[in-house]
């Protein structure tokens, strides 16, 4: 079926141009009748052999695949189920599971736990993005990294990995290795396409590691660094004081040319998420399939394969024979004016 498509155009190519060749020979009998004494037609004419062979071409190409090629629905009110998998975009959330993530210094008032705000950080931002257009991915980080979901469309199961799922059992305990996290995450999105992946990090920023950060891909557009807990007051856990430690995930957020937000009493602004929003959507030329330039191409390649039989009749040549043109006001044709003058004399 495939080559069905190049071989339609290939041979409506060859016998339009075999065609055009036929009726060439055929004018040039008759080009001085046609076109006056310099049997040419006008500049832009000579063109016309050239633009129909290519709208005919266009034509049986466009046609062909339209015949072979099945339609592609674009409509959300299903939820996108019908969708090429490729056409959605990725939330890609990098979750801070270790216990320091438990304790209670959260929120306005200071009486969530970190994890309980990060979940309420997250219901606001998923409420506020076109989630039809979405597929979510999470990937746990505390003594190194583990994904826990790839590419989900429930927001249940998004909403039941933020809740109070203690993850920090399924590590052994230790430091928290954020940039084991964030390797993880690349490995998954490396094979999206460019762009089309929002990075999102929820962390209390505890422990983070001075180098060792893994580059990130180009299928990576935004990236949030999220902070939770209190970034002054501190709680003990450990034998050492943790709090949000904000100039370290500021930095984090410099380092992968993001956006950093302290989330411990404000949600995310809805600007930044109309800008992700926005950049989702991307141009209404990004998502044309094939079958959407194949109906463009048929639509014009037949206005002007209608068009150029007017066009030629009326604008191909200058020349109009049999037309008798009136002298201008003030010019005597010189027949007419010796006539005059000898009926004058006879009079």
């Amino acid at each position: 079926m495939v080559a069905l498509e190049w071989i339609a155009p290939a041979a409506a190519l060859v016998a339009a141009a075999l065609a055009e060749r036929l009726h060439a020979r055929r004018v040039r009998r008759v080009a001085t009748l046609l076109f006056g004494p310099s049997g040419k037609p006008s500049p832009w004419a000579r063109a016309v052999p050239l633009l129909r062979v290519a709208a005919w071409s266009a034509l049986a190409w466009a046609l062909t695949l339209l015949l072979v090629r099945p339609p592609a629905k674009h409509s959300l009110d299903d939820g996108g189920a019908t969708r090429h998998a490729g056409d959605y975009d990725h939330v890609l959330l990098v979750l801070d599971v270790s216990p320091s993530m438990r304790l209670v210094d959260a929120g306005p008032e200071k009486t969530q736990s970190r994890m309980q705000r990060a979940r309420v950080v997250m219901e606001s931002f998923f409420s506020r993005l076109p989630m039809e257009r979405f597929r979510v991915s999470v990937v746990a980080v505390y003594n190194g990294a583990l994904p826990v979901v790839v590419d989900t469309a429930d927001a249940e199961v998004v909403g039941n990995i933020l809740g109070d799922l203690p993850m920090h059992y399924a590590f052994q305990p230790g430091k928290t290795r954020l940039f084991d996290g964030l390797a993880e995450a690349v490995k998954i999105a490396q094979p999206w396409a460019p762009r089309s992946t929002t990075l999102v990090v929820l962390s209390d920023g505890d422990t983070i590691p001075a180098s060792g950060m893994p580059r990130v891909p180009a299928s990576i557009g935004e990236v949030l660094v999220v902070g939770v807990g209190d970034p002054i007051t501190g709680k003990f856990i450990d034998g050492r004081q943790s709090r949000q430690d904000a100039a370290t995930l500021r930095q984090l957020a410099t380092r992968l040319s993001g956006h950093y937000h302290d989330a411990n009493a404000k949600h995310l602004p809805s600007a930044l998420l109309a800008a992700i929003a926005a950049e989702s959507a991307g141009s209404p030329f990004d998502r044309l399939t094939e079958r959407e330039y194949a109906l463009a191409a048929a639509a014009l390649a037949s206005l002007l394969l209608s068009v150029f039989p007017l066009l030629l009749r009326r604008y191909g040549t200058k020349w109009h024979p049999g037309v008798v043109h009136e002298p201008a006001a003030g010019v005597t044709i010189p027949a007419v004016a010796s006539a005059s003058r000898g009926v004058e004399k006879l009079a």
